[in-house]
């Protein structure tokens, strides 16, 4: 039923309104507001523009009021004053019939049930509850959601308004364990677009998952599902208001570790779950939880829908500099399984059952290199029907099968995006991170995303009781930019940084404050395998900052050590940790800054404390003792942060032997090794803490495999 009604007035002054009332499946109306010039007194010209409200199935889905409207009225009105007295009738009356026009439309809808500004105001209101862990980061998310619909629609769904996402379950009894059963009714009550992003865990990485789960809903993704591998895990998200379902895999609620058994068979459940869901007829995009969405990836996997499969790579050389997908001839790295998206396509679904046959037979073939075999039967030629939609897809597998390769600068893996910056040198926005190509297992992941503030943390993270201190590195020009990158040239810029952490260490753990690491600067990359220094081909910048596990081992370093052996355990942060916006304002504004001075200079007295708000600062005597030091800052522990000009000539060392033995055997096994020499086994350099205590010490590799233990060892 369409309806349009028109007025006019004629005068000097011509003012037309134009209605149209046209619903269909959506409703449409449109003001258009003419004017004529008459008089130099004349309004200014009026912009036509529209307000539309769409209905789906009965359903408000989205308003879009445009703020012209109420321009053009304020721009009626205020020339009133200035016209001639019938004009400002003219005027008034245009003005009361377009509001008259708006109320009786907005009264129409309302009275057929409809509710669009109620819904519009609130779009995702249905947050009102959530995770005790992330409280702050969801309340910080729900921030940047009201800003970002304030600027433009937000469309919710059928599936978005009946399946919340944050929203606690108000029932105290947790329900049947049947009630999470994966059933396609589940499946496509919650995608969208006939679309759903899984991913799926054990307990060990509920934190990862409930980061997963808020990246995607800060960028108002909701068609989610997580799969639960013990019922630990099952119960904690939905307590929690994460869409979960049971994969009835009883798997441990440990971290099974790379490379493990366990590990192997939980890359095998996800290849019985892409079994399982191709099946009810929706696209998959498959995700692990070690991975973090900076975009709504979406859109892009809709660029190319004749894609059977979309893949994401190992690819460390770009053979792309936009955002198309890889030239799929020019790609060598593996086809890396972390993050693709399945269409249910008859090539798809024969794939995926082969790919499970093909691991059920042979319990030692890992999930990844077995999909990668089986591609790789048939590759080749392009996919090409005079389309631009199919730019860069290939025939793989059976010759049917039609794969794409995601860009791996926008799809990044851990060394694409914390190594190379690829995006940055291509001025690229990503879509992805995943954690790859990191050296100290689920830590090293997990301080990874810290490091680039991808993140969220409970905020006692972010408030340690004791409070926290930094320094700022000093480094030699000659050390980070003279001579050729080579091994030696890479140490000796490590060295002397490492000098400096150690003795940050140490006050640090004199002053029981947790440490906030420096950034590390590399010359050489860090691999599994012998290379010149940095792959060929790369973007890789040198120097460059490197990863914290590119040197330290985050994972002993986070271990709870014996205290009678290892003295206690020092706290650390990554090196961003200050920049975080997550960090309370109490803490960030709370710094007592500290410079060195010449303990013979007559301004060089530590009682001595200049105080601005909450910010103070001091000097400090080089070379200071243990007992100076605890002396010292023990009457500023109200500052949260203490922060150290410089670590170099702090700390002359322990007066306690037992302390500094106990110390020493702790923070020499915090790093680990560079990889790898070419030509060379072992190939590998051990990092060691106490260089400096060792004249003639050099960076070499193992004499042999005999010798092959760190230098505490």
């Amino acid at each position: 039923m369409c309806i349009r009604l028109r007025t006019q007035k004629k005068s000097n002054f011509k003012f037309n309104l134009t209605i149209n009332l046209c619903q269909c499946n959506s409703l449409f109306v449109l003001y258009k507001i003419h004017h004529s010039h008459f008089s130099p007194f004349s309004p200014p010209p009026f912009c036509a523009q529209f307000l539309s409200f769409s209905f789906s199935h009965g359903r408000f889905a989205t308003v879009r009021a445009n703020a012209c409207l109420r321009r053009s009225l304020m721009a009626i009105f205020s020339r009133c004053n200035e016209t001639k007295p019938i004009f400002v009738g003219i005027y008034s009356i245009g003005g009361v019939g377009i509001l008259l026009s708006v109320f009786f439309i907005v009264s129409s809808l309302n009275s057929s049930g409809y509710t669009p500004f109620a819904s519009f105001s609130s779009p995702l209101g249905r947050r009102d509850k959530t995770s005790p862990l992330l409280t702050d980061a969801i309340s910080n998310g729900r921030n940047q959601d009201n800003s970002t619909t304030s600027k433009g629609s937000l469309t919710l769904s059928d599936s978005e308004k009946t399946i919340p996402i944050w929203k606690v379950p108000t029932d105290s009894k947790f329900p049947k364990q049947e009630t999470f059963k994966l059933t396609e009714d589940m499946v496509k009550s919650h995608a969208k677009d006939n679309v759903i992003i899984v991913t799926f865990g054990n307990y060990a990485f509920m934190d990862f998952i409930l980061n997963w789960v808020k990246q995607l809903t800060d960028l108002h993704v909701y068609n989610l599902l997580v799969g639960a591998m013990d019922k630990k895990l099952l119960e904690a998200l939905y307590w929690k208001g994460v869409p979960v379902f049971d994969m009835g895999s009883n798997m441990i609620t440990e971290d099974a570790g790379w490379g493990s058994p366990t590990f192997h068979k939980m890359g095998r459940e996800k290849v019985f779950l892409i079994n399982a869901m191709l099946p009810f007829g929706v696209e998959l995009l498959m995700c692990d939880t070690d991975m973090v969405w900076l975009k709504n990836p979406l859109p892009y996997m809709a660029r190319y829908p004749d894609a059977d499969i979309l893949t994401s790579s190992d690819q460390v050389i770009p053979t792309v500099t936009d955002d198309s997908l890889e030239v799929w001839q020019e790609v060598t790295g593996a086809y890396n399984i972390g993050i693709f998206h399945w269409r249910p396509t008859e090539a798809s679904k024969q794939l995926a059952k082969e790919w499970k046959d093909l691991l059920l037979s042979d319990e030692k073939i890992w999930d990844q290199n077995g999909f990668n075999d089986l591609v790789h039967k048939v590759l080749g030629p392009s996919v090409q029907d005079g389309t631009t939609s199919n730019g860069g897809l290939v025939y793989t597998y059976d010759g049917t099968l039609k794969l794409g390769i995601l860009p791996a600068s926008i799809f990044c893996s851990g060394h694409t995006y914390f190594v190379q910056a690829m995006y940055k040198q291509l001025w690229l926005e990503p879509y992805a991170v995943h954690t790859t190509f990191q050296y100290a297992g689920t830590d090293g992941k997990r301080h990874r995303l810290r490091e680039a503030m991808y993140f969220s943390d409970p905020s006692s993270y972010f408030d340690s009781p004791g409070g926290y201190m930094s320094f700022k590195p000093r480094i030699p020009k000659s050390l980070l930019l003279g001579g050729a990158h080579t091994v030696d040239s890479h140490f000796a810029l490590v060295n002397y940084q490492l000098k400096q952490i150690r003795a940050a260490l140490a006050v640090a753990s004199l002053l029981k404050r947790t440490l906030v690491m420096p950034a590390i600067w590399c010359r050489l990359d860090r691999l599994w395998f012998g290379h010149p220094g940095i792959l060929e081909g790369t973007l890789t910048r040198q120097p460059f900052l490197c990863p914290m596990d590119h040197v330290f081992e985050i994972n002993v370093m986070l271990k709870d050590l014996p205290e009678e052996e290892f003295g206690p355990r020092i706290g650390f942060r990554e090196y961003s940790f200050l920049q975080n916006p997550s960090l309370p304002k109490h803490v960030k504004e709370s710094i007592l800054e500290v410079d060195m001075c010449d303990r013979n200079s007559s301004n060089c007295n530590p009682s001595n404390i200049t105080r601005t708000d909450q910010q103070g600062f001091l000097r400090l005597p080089k070379n200071s003792t243990q007992h100076e030091l605890v002396q010292v800052f023990s009457s500023y522990k109200d500052f949260k942060v203490i922060q150290f000009s410089s670590m170099l000539d702090v700390f002359q060392g322990f007066s306690d032997k037992d302390m500094a033995t106990r110390f020493r055997n702790r923070v020499q096994r915090y790093v680990g090794i560079w990889c790898c020499v070419m030509l060379r086994d072992p190939g590998h350099i051990y990092y060691d803490m106490y260089w400096d205590e060792k004249p003639g010490w050099k960076p070499e590799p193992p004499n042999s495999r005999k010798d092959d233990h760190p230098p505490w060892a």
